[in-house]
């Protein structure tokens, strides 16, 4: 999902609760206290590894109001974005609507602890996905398994040791590094490519026009033709 208005990246997103109507009330309420939670605004980090990337079929998990997908398909790809809440979505699809290029879109409203993809993906994208129902290892062996061979994994995440001082971020388990992210992902063994495994900062502004420097876990890597 994109960081929250003026790039604050202050509640984590996805599925709170134990079932998936839990965590889509859960959720829902959550966008029903603001008109817009998220920027708007793509996430930096999905801009900088994707705009070389040769347009395809792309997967965004945990998609939120949709910004990231409508950066997508921006560049050609052909996106399905998935999320817990109708509420995110419903706002996802208007902005859409607004595009001349939201047709490319197919938006999908299903709990990520439970729900798999049936196809593969020329990219596979989940940002910021921090959940105490869903652990990031789980959710990064989901993500892993929908891409296609040829293709991209992309993994990015608050970085544990760079938290902006404002928001309620929730329990330390629910974070990771690059170096945790890669070891999870066994990248050096047959199968997988390691492109990227970085901590990077950068400085956002806060609710208050505070100004923090944060850092992202980052991990993109390439699924080798052939892994079976």
């Amino acid at each position: 999902m994109t960081e929250r208005g003026r790039d604050h990246p202050g509640a984590h997103h996805q599925d709170q609760g134990n079932t998936h109507d839990g965590a889509a009330h859960l959720w829902d309420e959550m966008y029903r206290t603001c008109p817009r939670i998220w920027s708007g605004k793509p996430n930096p980090q999905l801009v900088r590894e994707a705009a070389g990337l040769k347009p395809g079929r792309a997967l965004d998990l945990g998609c939120g109001e949709g910004a990231d997908a409508l950066w997508l398909a921006e560049q050609g790809w052909t996106v399905t974005a998935v999320d817990v809440s109708a509420v995110a979505l419903e706002r996802a699809v208007a902005h859409a609507a607004e595009a001349k290029y939201g047709p490319r879109i197919t938006w999908v409203q299903q709990d990520l602890a439970a729900w798999q993809p049936e196809a593969e993906f020329d990219l596979v994208s989940a940002q910021f996905l921090h959940s105490p129902a869903l652990p990031w290892q789980q959710s990064l062996k989901a993500a892993a398994s929908a891409v296609r061979p040829g293709g991209t994994l992309l993994i990015v995440g608050h970085h544990p040791d760079r938290l902006p001082p404002w928001g309620s971020h929730i329990s330390a388990d629910m974070l990771f590094t690059p170096e945790q992210l890669a070891f999870e992902l066994h990248p050096t063994k047959p199968g997988w490519r390691l492109d990227v495994a970085a901590s990077r900062e950068r400085t956002v502004d806060g609710p208050d026009g505070q100004r923090a420097t944060i850092a992202d876990a980052v991990l993109r890597a390439t699924r080798e033709d052939g892994w079976l």
